[in-house]
C-alpha cells in the first residue's frame, strides 16, 4: 500500500527494504494471516474462503483448510489480485521492530485497521463540523436550508 507523502517522514528511512523483507523472507511471499499468495488471481468466496491452487483446497480466512459442506453457487465466485502489504500491529509506524510488522494481503490488512479507519473517519467528521461552525455564518446556512 502506497504511503501517503504527508505521512512520510514517520516511517523509517530503509522502510523499503524492512517491509520487502517481511513480505518476502519471513512470510515467503503470502499473507501471515490467510496465506494467499502475492500478486496471484485467487477465487473466493466474500467470506473469507478461498481456493489455493498449489494445494487444490479451500481454505478458511485463517489459512486452515476447509471442506465445504453443500456447495456454493458458482455465481458467489469472485476473483481477487492478492497484493501483500507490510503492516505495523500497533498503527505505530516508527515502530519498525520485526516483532510488531506482519506481511497481510488487501483483505486481512483492511480487517486489521478497520477499528482505526472507523476513528479516523469520525475525526474528519468532527473536525470538519468544528471548522464550518467557526468560520461559517448561520444566516447563510439557515439560508440555504430554505432554498
Amino acid at each position: 500500500m502506497p504511503i501517503r507523502p504527508e505521512n512520510r517522514w514517520l516511517y523509517p528511512i530503509d522502510w523499503q527494504q524492512i517491509s520487502e523483507t517481511v513480505r518476502f523472507e519471513r512470510a515467503g511471499a503470502r499473507c501471515e494471516q490467510c496465506r494467499r499468495p502475492h500478486l496471484r488471481r485467487v477465487a473466493h468466496l466474500g467470506d473469507g474462503r478461498w481456493w489455493d491452487a498449489d494445494a487444490k483446497c479451500w481454505r478458511s480466512d485463517r489459512g486452515k483448510r476447509v471442506s465445504i459442506k453443500g456447495g456454493f453457487a458458482l455465481a458467489a465466485v469472485r476473483m481477487t489480485y492478492v497484493v501483500l502489504a507490510c503492516a505495523h500491529l500497533d498503527h505505530d509506524p516508527g515502530n519498525s521492530a520485526p516483532a510488531n510488522l506482519k506481511a497481510l494481503c488487501q483483505r486481512c490488512h483492511l480487517m486489521h485497521d478497520a477499528a482505526e479507519h472507523r476513528w479516523q473517519r469520525w475525526w474528519n467528521v468532527f473536525r470538519l463540523r468544528a471548522l464550518r461552525d467557526l468560520y461559517e455564518d448561520p444566516r447563510i446556512t439557515r439560508e440555504r436550508i430554505r432554498r
